[in-house]
């Protein structure tokens, strides 16, 4: 597939915004950039480039649906969204973009539905993930923030700082602040997903994250087989990549080099 540096791919009816950083899969190892609960392609930053400068590897990075200048989705979310990312939309999208060989970089929801997606598919292709501020478990500082967030949104201005990164702010709030404060989300658990998981995981927590503590990490360690480097990074809360861009850089890079260090041609 030849891509453009940005655009639209369309998978299952939906309009997906993304940018393509570096070579293209068939030319090089590609790295997957899966955002955070409230994120889009232009809440990484400017961590793609110099993910991509630092690496070599192409970095391949889009908005889900209802995220970004994607296509809304019809809300309630369903509680089971992150599996339907991960189990229906992410492997579609991987074929669609010529995925050939390379990593998986999730921020909180997309950390979560990267390791689903690696429990859940035996995927020859993937050579290691970066989970940050991964969720496993639904933890009552999550709920506490979660909640937070929702008053803010709903007494402050923060609608209209949203709307720089999204085209349909409520969509993307709502679809993701209502599914986490249903009461029935208190028992989404995808701990299961982590032993099946057969590649190396590079965990990032923040120190001082305000939506998840180190019994994520806890829980990564005990139900996984596959190696699991961790990185507790001081000072950072829950956006590490934007709190401590480069103690962050610097750990993403370290690991991608490592993961994908091999003579292994890329897969037809």
């Amino acid at each position: 597939m030849t891509f453009s540096p940005s655009g639209f791919l369309t998978i299952d009816g939906a309009d997906l915004e993304y940018r393509m950083i570096g070579p293209a899969p068939d030319k090089a190892p590609t790295i997957v950039m899966l955002h955070e609960g409230l994120g889009s392609v232009g809440l990484w930053d400017d961590l793609p480039e110099k993910l991509q400068a630092a690496t070599g590897a192409g970095v391949f990075a889009y908005s889900r649906a209802g995220y970004g200048a994607s296509s809304p989705v019809k809300l309630p979310r369903p509680l089971d969204y992150m599996h339907i990312e991960a189990q229906q939309v992410l492997p579609k999208l991987l074929d669609a973009i010529g995925f050939r060989r390379g990593l998986l970089v999730g921020h909180s929801d997309g950390a979560s539905i990267a390791a689903i997606y690696a429990g859940s598919h035996q995927d020859h292709r993937l050579h290691g993930m970066v989970l940050i501020a991964p969720h496993f478990i639904v933890e009552e500082v999550s709920l506490k923030s979660i909640a937070k967030i929702k008053t803010t949104y709903e007494t402050t201005n923060l609608n209209e700082k949203l709307a720089r990164w999204h085209k349909d702010v409520d969509n993307a709030f709502r679809g993701w602040n209502d599914a986490w404060l249903d009461p029935k989300f208190r028992d989404w658990d995808i701990s299961e997903y982590l032993a099946y998981i057969r590649v190396p995981i590079a965990i990032l927590q923040g120190a001082n994250d305000q939506y998840g503590t180190l019994r994520q990490v806890e829980i990564a360690r005990d139900e996984c087989y596959c190696p699991v480097d961790v990185t507790v990074i001081p000072g950072a809360g829950h956006s590490p990549h934007r709190e401590a861009p480069e103690a962050t850089l610097k750990a993403i890079a370290d690991f991608a080099q490592a993961a994908l260090q091999t003579d292994q041609p890329l897969a037809a």
